[in-house]
């Protein structure tokens, strides 16, 4: 993939923050993640690309754009694989509180899972403790090994967890380790992409999410150097169908980072749409807005953040579209 591309899937995922932070904090998730999604579709279409949304809003049938399958784009080459999340944290958006993003992860054809719209065990670290973390060992085995690749006292390691009652276990063996546990209310993409920036403040993202948020993580994580492992956690006989109709036989396997993302030719970019540990949130102006997006491509391991002024008067349609 062309680095040109790069600010081209930064556009998309400005669309998508701009459109829903217009629904911050007043309760609807629904109107801010179908806003995020008609901006993100209209700006895709507007790119010289051959797409195919293999992670988005559901099923054909459950969705009316962003779909699995859907092709976007102009439909000219390069033909790519596109994980999308026009909204991650729907409730954070709804609520006004931290952790709301847009977020797209772009490769070559073939190269991310196609994962399965259920859970999933994940473990996420940034570079320096890359291949220090295994889902398989003690939680004490990671958090001590995460902690002497980073140089840090055991004390001194902040790991993010979902709050949730299926990790009640899991915060209490973190915190026997002596380690500190920041817990999110909603969206374990930005926590999981913070590992690996420096003065984010957070070490490592453990617990179980979203199948289709680990794939967007592990782009980002394959990007910047960093590491992740997951396994599919399914609640129900349905759940072992969905992901065995995806081409996923062994239910149990151990996912690591290359079988998340498969090649270094991939992109990642996330806009903010509320505070978070990773970006700012969209911020209004008397003439339109301001942005903080990351961008990220695999290929040359270069990590930019986009501060953009963005001028309603001057926008296009499709960028505004939910504005």
């Amino acid at each position: 993939m062309e680095r040109e591309l790069t600010m081209e899937f930064a556009r998309v995922t400005e669309a998508a923050a701009l459109a829903s932070a217009r629904w911050v904090g007043l309760g609807d998730k629904m109107a801010a993640d179908n806003a995020a999604v008609e901006a993100m579709r209209a700006v895709f279409n507007t790119i010289h690309m051959d797409g195919t949304v293999v992670i988005g809003e559901g099923e054909m049938d459950e969705a009316p754009m962003l779909y699995i399958g859907e092709r976007v784009g102009n439909g000219e080459s390069p033909e790519l694989d596109v994980a999308v999340d026009p909204l991650e944290g729907t409730n954070s958006c709804a609520k006004g509180v931290a952790g709301a993003i847009a977020v797209v992860a772009i490769a070559k054809r073939g190269c991310l899972l196609h994962a399965p719209d259920m859970y999933m065990d994940k473990i996420a670290v940034g570079p320096a403790a890359a291949g220090m973390i295994n889902l398989d060992a003690t939680v004490l085995e990671n958090v001590t090994n995460v902690a002497k690749a980073l140089k840090k006292d055991v004390k001194d390691i902040t790991v993010v967890i979902m709050d949730r009652e299926r990790h009640a276990q899991l915060i209490l063996d973190v915190r026997a380790c002596g380690a500190r546990v920041r817990l999110i209310t909603d969206g374990d993409v930005s926590p999981a992409v913070a590992c690996a920036i420096d003065d984010s403040g957070v070490d490592m993202m453990m617990g179980v999410g979203g199948a289709p948020e680990g794939v967007l993580a592990a782009a980002a994580l394959r990007c910047m150097g960093g590491d992740m492992q997951g396994r599919l956690w399914p609640e129900n006989e349905e759940d072992v169908a969905r992901a065995k109709a995806l081409g996923i036989t062994d239910i149990k396997k151990l996912l690591t980072l290359d079988d998340l993302v498969s090649t270094d030719d991939v992109f990642f970019a996330a806009t903010g749409i509320t505070e978070g540990p990773l970006l700012k949130a969209v911020t209004y102006t008397s003439k339109g807005a301001l942005t903080h997006t990351v961008v990220m491509r695999g290929k040359t391991g270069t990590v930019r953040f986009i501060e953009a002024r963005h001028c309603f008067d001057k926008k296009p349609d499709y960028a505004m579209k939910g504005c």
